[in-house]
């Protein structure tokens, strides 16, 4: 007789969370799929649809600190702050900006590549097969400056590419508009990088993915997770709206949301909610070639199915802080002058939460304290393109494999 499958719960249905369903489905895996939401209803659905492989430079750069205060208040910067927020994010915002120095870039920079590195073939793997592999759509990314100046002003993010194997080619003025005639003036200069990919459209290919799981057996539930249950130190199920469900092994992969049941687990996280924006434009007069990050206005612009997507900039809000109408604003601004020819039929607003840790590293990995606990949560803004990649390594820590890189930069005990 074939032995019963190990049954894992996993805790968020976002595209980390779907991605390790998959991946411990192929495993063996008894899965059961837990969210607030349905999958794809969250991050996942409003991030930039970007395959950033090259994203390897945390937003704490040297020199960050000295830049916060009049980024804090110069109108039209790309940062947004609730001020009756502050007091509680300033613990977690002071160890933040203390990695705001070379070294810590670096060595973020040095970890992450690993990870999301082969982004977009981690996706083309994982979704083969499973019907959301349309979706995928390789190509360029562009990096959009106003001047040959801000892109020296970069200098150590594209050393930090250049050492990392990205091809950067530097395109400006008739190059540039012969690239992407649909680029305007104020995009002077552009750093071309092939090997990226973009998403079509992120929540469906995020619920494609998860019916996919779901025909393979997975089980979906929608509910609050309250708990994870423990007897001598191993886990033995969740409990998820008053109900148990008993479990083997426990996979917490719920984003910004993580941070309770991580602390009832043994860990502790220095997590913030770090808010993000998009602007959809829908009927789009023009279509980008590629996506283009307006390295002026810290977003991205990225072609989606029937839409164009305005995607990035910082706010620090809080989890139930009002949505700001200045992130709006900012963005058409910038992109009327990005793309002088393009017209639209209408608008769509979100916001959501990146999960920040203060180091910019996720958490993948085993809890050492509870045998059978897994965490995969934390990473920012590389969340769509570190997925599929977390939800297999997670999968092979499950199954008792070794992963084939090395997770001490990610440590879910590296802060105590």
């Amino acid at each position: 007789m074939d032995e019963p499958k190990a049954h894992v719960v996993i805790v968020g249905a976002g595209i980390v969370g779907v991605s390790t369903a998959i991946w411990a489905l192929r495993d063996g895996f008894s899965v059961t799929l837990v969210d607030r939401s349905r999958p794809g209803d969250g991050t996942s659905y409003g991030n930039a649809g970007l395959l950033a492989s090259s994203a390897l430079v945390p937003v704490t750069v040297p020199g960050l600190l000295a830049k916060v205060p009049r980024m804090a208040f110069a109108p039209g910067s790309p940062l947004f702050i609730n001020w009756a927020y502050i007091p509680r994010l300033l613990p977690w915002l002071w160890q933040y900006l203390r990695h705001a120095n070379a070294h810590d870039t670096k060595a973020r920079a040095e970890a992450l590549l690993p990870l999301i590195g082969d982004s977009l073939s981690d996706h083309q793997t994982m979704a083969a097969g499973t019907g959301a592999e349309h979706w995928i759509v390789p190509c360029d990314y562009v990096m959009g400056y106003p001047s040959g100046a801000a892109i020296k002003a970069d200098h150590l993010s594209w050393e930090i590419r250049k050492q990392a194997g990205f091809e950067c080619r530097t395109l400006e003025g008739a190059e540039l508009r012969q690239y992407d005639p649909a680029l305007g003036s104020s995009i002077a200069c552009g750093v071309v990088m092939p090997g990226h990919g973009r998403i079509g459209d992120p929540g469906r290919y995020v619920k494609d993915l998860a019916r996919h799981a779901e025909r393979q057996g997975a089980r979906f539930l929608q509910a609050e997770v309250e708990g994870v249950l423990q007897t001598n130190g191993h886990v033995t199920g969740v409990r998820a709206n008053g109900q148990v469900i008993a479990c083997d092994r426990v996979a917490l992969t719920a984003g910004v949301w993580s941070g309770a049941l991580a602390k009832d687990l043994g860990l502790r996280v220095p997590l913030a909610p770090e808010s993000g924006f998009h602007l959809e434009l829908t009927e789009p007069s023009v279509t980008l070639r590629s996506p283009v990050m307006v390295a002026e206005g810290k977003f991205v612009m990225t072609p989606m199915e029937g839409r164009l997507r305005l995607a990035g900039m910082v706010g620090y809000v809080g989890l139930n802080g009002r949505m700001p109408d200045a992130p709006f604003r900012l963005f058409e601004k910038h992109v009327r002058r990005a793309l002088p020819d393009l017209r639209w039929r209408d608008t769509r607003r979100w916001m959501g939460h990146r999960p920040a840790i203060t180091d910019s590293r996720p958490l993948i990995g085993a809890v050492p304290a509870v045998k059978g606990a897994f965490v995969g949560f934390g990473h920012d803004h590389v969340g769509l393109t570190a997925g599929p990649r977390t939800g297999r390594l997670l999968a092979q820590l499950m199954s008792g494999a070794k992963p084939n890189i090395d997770l001490t930069p990610f440590a879910p005990d590296r802060f105590g």
